[in-house]
């Protein structure tokens, strides 16, 4: 293998921490990574990009099987949902939240200071407390309710379209 020193998974690690989509890919194609790798701080690739709004990157992460959406790092005990409150631009913060929740981000770890994500939202964006809120409520709602709703693609596709 012609490696230049760096394993697959600082390159994963470095790549979403200086939004390299490139790299990001490369070490996509090659393989041989740990989607959740930590770096010695206990961040993940997902961290970093959730942290500076790096969407590109934060959409290639989740889309990846296996990726941990709820990780927490050594220091702060944060999770990339924790890091995503920091971030100054409202839109971008709204963007980063919005998709951590639709892949199932936890919205009740608690931090350090025992402060969950909620606790973390500037008192001015009401926008982005109404997206957590309303990811709570369905959070409540009963897994197998859930996963009815998904099954209803194609329960009726195959009547009797063979026949005609």
């Amino acid at each position: 293998m012609a490696s230049e020193g760096a394993s697959n998974n600082e390159r994963l690690l470095a790549a979403a921490r200086s939004d390299n989509e490139d790299m990001l890919l490369e070490v996509f194609e090659e393989g041989n990574f740990d989607i959740n790798a930590q770096d010695g701080l206990g961040n993940t690739a997902l961290h970093y990009a959730a942290s500076h709004g790096y969407l590109e990157i934060l959409e290639h992460l989740l889309e990846h099987d296996g990726c941990d959406v709820d990780p927490q790092n050594r220091i702060e005990k944060a999770t990339p949902l924790h890091l995503a409150m920091k971030i100054e631009d409202p839109e971008l913060r709204k963007a980063v939240v919005s998709s951590l929740l639709e892949a199932g981000a936890d919205t009740k770890i608690k931090d350090k200071n025992g402060e969950t994500a909620i606790d973390l939202i500037p008192p001015e964006d009401t926008e982005i407390r109404a997206l957590l809120r309303k990811s709570q409520a369905q959070a409540s709602i009963s897994r197998d309710d859930v996963a009815d709703d998904d099954e209803d693609d194609g329960e009726y596709s195959g009547s009797g379209s063979d026949e005609e």
